[in-house]
C-alpha cells in the first residue's frame, strides 16, 4: 500500500508540497508522511479509530491534494467525449460521473471524475500523482478542439466530510438544502459564511458524505467550523491511513496500485464505465481485447489466518505456481479480517484452492465478491 511504503521516509530530505491545512495537520499532532508530492496526514490518532469513526458516525478530510482541471469553450463537450470513456450525454449541469482516461492502447492514463458546471464549461478532478501528466495528455488531444483547459489544482482546496452523521453536521453551515442533492450531483453555495463552494454529494469511502470544493484560504476557518459543529456527533480528522482501508473494503480502486497506464478497464473491472457507442481514445483496442479475452482479472479476496495482503505479494496455486499479484492490501476493522485486491490469471480462478505468498509465510485466501463491505448505502441489497 503505497501510503505505508513511504511511511518511514525523512520528512526533511524531500521537497513537498502543502495543503492550506498543513500547519492545522502539524499542531494537531498528525503523523505526516510523504504522497503524490505532498505532506499529508497518515493518522492523527490511529487508522483502527479513525476508520471505525467514519464507519459509525463521521469524520473529515483533507484532500487538497488531488488536482482540478477547468475545460470549457464550444466544442468542451464533443473533446471530453472523446477523451473520457463514460458518456458525457449523461451529465448536465449539477451531475457528476465517474470515467477514465485511456491511452492508445486501451491502458488506464487515470481514473476521473468529472463534474458539468455549466453547459460548456467542466471539471475534472484526478489523482494527485498525476496532475503533471493528464494536463500534458489532455493539452495534446485538445489541439484539435476549440476547448480551452486549465489546472485550477493550485487555486483549489478539497475536505471531505463522510460517514452517516456527515449531512446532520454539514447542514448546520450551509445555507443549501443538502438532503435533496441526490448522489453524484451537486450545488453551489455558502458554507460557513463563504460562498461559491462546490458541495457535492461523492466519497471514496462507501459511507455517504459530502465533498467541498473551495478556494484555498476558506478551508482552514470552514475545517475548523465542521469540526466544532461535529463535535457532539463524534466528527473526528482522518488521516490517509484510514481513507484506504475505507476504500479497500468497498473495492474501490487505487490508481498506481490496483490500475495503471498498462491495465484495461476490462482487467480492472471498469467496464461499466465504458460507453462503446461513442468514439473514445483507445475504443479499438479495448474492442480487439474484448474479442480476444483478458488473461487476468482483478479480483477480491479475504485471507484465512492473520496474514496481512501487501502489494506486490504473490498468489500462487497448491503446487506452488505463481498466478497472480496483490495490488492492495489491508485488515479490515469493518469486517475483522485481512482483505486484498489481486490480479489473478483466470484460467487459476477455475482452479481453487489459491494462498497467498509473503516470502516464507502462505495462507489460503477466498476469492470474495466486491464490495467487501456489504453494509454500504451504496451496496444494493
Amino acid at each position: 500500500m503505497v501510503i505505508f511504503i513511504f511511511a518511514n521516509i525523512k520528512l526533511q530530505n524531500l521537497t513537498l508540497k502543502k495543503t492550506p491545512l498543513h500547519q492545522w495537520h502539524k499542531e494537531h499532532g498528525a503523523h505526516m508522511v510523504p504522497f503524490a508530492g505532498f505532506e499529508m496526514p497518515l493518522y492523527y490518532t490511529s487508522i483502527k479509530e479513525e476508520h471505525i469513526a467514519v464507519r459509525k458516525k463521521a469524520g473529515l478530510f483533507d484532500i487538497s491534494h488531488m488536482g482540478e482541471f477547468l475545460i470549457y469553450g464550444p466544442e468542451s463537450f464533443d473533446f471530453l467525449q472523446f477523451a473520457t470513456t463514460n458518456d458525457v450525454a449523461k451529465l448536465s449541469p449539477g451531475k457528476a460521473q465517474y470515467t477514465l482516461l485511456l491511452n492508445e492502447s486501451g491502458g488506464i492514463v487515470d481514473d476521473a471524475i468529472l463534474y458539468r458546471l455549466e453547459e460548456d464549461r467542466f471539471m475534472l478532478v484526478v489523482n494527485a500523482a498525476n496532475i503533471e501528466k493528464d494536463f500534458k495528455w489532455l493539452a495534446e488531444l485538445a489541439e484539435r478542439y476549440n476547448v480551452h483547459i486549465e489546472d485550477v489544482s493550485d487555486q483549489m482546496a478539497l475536505i471531505a466530510i463522510q460517514g452517516p452523521l456527515a449531512q446532520d453536521i454539514l447542514k448546520k453551515i450551509t445555507d443549501q438544502p443538502i438532503e435533496q442533492i441526490p448522489y453524484y450531483h451537486f450545488v453551489v453555495g455558502g458554507v460557513a459564511g463563504f460562498p461559491n463552494i462546490i458541495i457535492s454529494n461523492t466519497g471514496y469511502t462507501g459511507s455517504g458524505g459530502f465533498e467541498l470544493y473551495m478556494a484555498p484560504g476558506y478551508a482552514p476557518y470552514i475545517w475548523e467550523e465542521l469540526l466544532q459543529e461535529g463535535k457532539d456527533n463524534g466528527l473526528v480528522p482522518v488521516g490517509l491511513g484510514a481513507r484506504d482501508t475505507l476504500r479497500l473494503e468497498m473495492g474501490y480502486r487505487l490508481y498506481g496500485n490496483d490500475m495503471d497506464e498498462n491495465t484495461s478497464p476490462l482487467e480492472a473491472g471498469l467496464n461499466w464505465v465504458v460507453n462503446y457507442n461513442k468514439d473514445f481514445v483507445g475504443k479499438e483496442a479495448l474492442l480487439k481485447l474484448k474479442e480476444q479475452g483478458v488473461t487476468r482479472r482483478l479480483k477480491g479476496f479475504s485471507v484465512e489466518g492473520r496474514l496481512i495482503p501487501r502489494k506486490g505479494y504473490e498468489i500462487v496455486d497448491e503446487d506452488g505456481n505463481v498466478v497472480g499479484t496483490v495490488t492492495s492490501g489491508a485488515y479490515s476493522y469493518s469486517l475483522d479480517k485481512p482483505i486484498g485486491l489481486a490480479f489473478i490469471d483466470k484460467t487459476a480462478l477455475k482452479r481453487e484452492p489459491l494462498f497467498i505468498k509473503a516470502r516464507n509465510r502462505t495462507a489460503p485466501i477466498k476469492i470474495e465478491k466486491i464490495p467487501f463491505y456489504r453494509e454500504s448505502p451504496f451496496v444494493k441489497k
